[in-house]
């Protein structure tokens, strides 16, 4: 199995191994860091190990490559389809001639703010506007996070997440309602693209299947669609 056909789990057990909550075959995130957790195979018994891991009543966000099927003590909170996507420049699947960068031109080139723990609280209310994907106060912990900003105020961001070997994810790209058409999420991701394949590494990302709109930008931008997931949202029955 490729690594990217189980990203969670890999991100946990190399580079964010540091936050892996661990027992038998299953990991996940503190939950303040992510809601994200996995397994080497979907079975009873991993699904049992992942439990023993949950705090009471509280949820857990899986990829998986078939529809969700867990044991009886699960409750399926929601589930759908989840597109992954590859900037690859030795491939030819949307990356555009000059590799996996895009040549699109920025009338005005805006300014981009690492953001810090000092930006949480923004950070978290843009996301939950916008619903870009979980978003928790210590994710910013997994990577570097930028936005940009109009008048003090954090109008998009977008930064690294999930990590493993070769590969980086883009993830919460998010602008806020009063900012959308002015480019600010493409030029997120074209810096987020050049400091990673600087880096010698691959960046992808993931996407709801439905989202016509931003899979178009993604490809636009050089992502090629690579695989789909079901993720699922979980609950155990304690």
């Amino acid at each position: 199995m490729h690594p990217l056909d189980n990203p969670i789990w890999h991100s946990l057990a190399t580079a964010h191994a540091g936050f892996a909550q661990i027992c038998n075959s299953a990991r996940k995130f503190p939950r303040e860091v992510s809601v994200l957790g996995g397994f080497t195979e979907p079975t009873p018994e991993s699904y049992d190990s992942l439990a023993s891991l949950l705090e009471p009543e509280k949820t857990v966000n899986l990829f998986l490559q078939a529809p969700p099927d867990p044991p009886t003590a699960w409750s399926i909170l929601s589930t759908g389809t989840l597109l992954q996507m590859l900037c690859d420049p030795s491939s030819s699947r949307g990356a555009n001639p000059e590799g996996c960068r895009s040549d699109r031109v920025h009338s005005e080139q805006p300014e981009f703010i690492r953001l810090t723990n000092s930006d949480v609280p923004e950070m978290l209310a843009l996301t939950t506007l916008t619903i870009p994907g979980p978003f928790g106060a210590r994710t910013r912990e997994l990577g570097d996070y930028f936005g940009i900003r109009s008048g003090g105020r954090l109008a998009a961001m977008a930064g690294e997440r999930l990590r493993l070997p070769g590969y980086t994810e883009i993830s919460a790209v998010c602008t806020h309602p009063d900012y959308l058409g002015r480019g600010y999420a493409s030029a997120l991701i074209e810096m987020l693209i050049e400091r990673i394949c600087s880096r010698g590494e691959l960046p992808f990302l993931h996407v709801r299947s439905k989202n016509a709109r931003a899979i178009q930008l993604y490809e636009r931008l050089g992502f090629g669609k690579r695989v789909s997931f079901h993720y699922a949202v979980l609950r155990h029955q304690t």
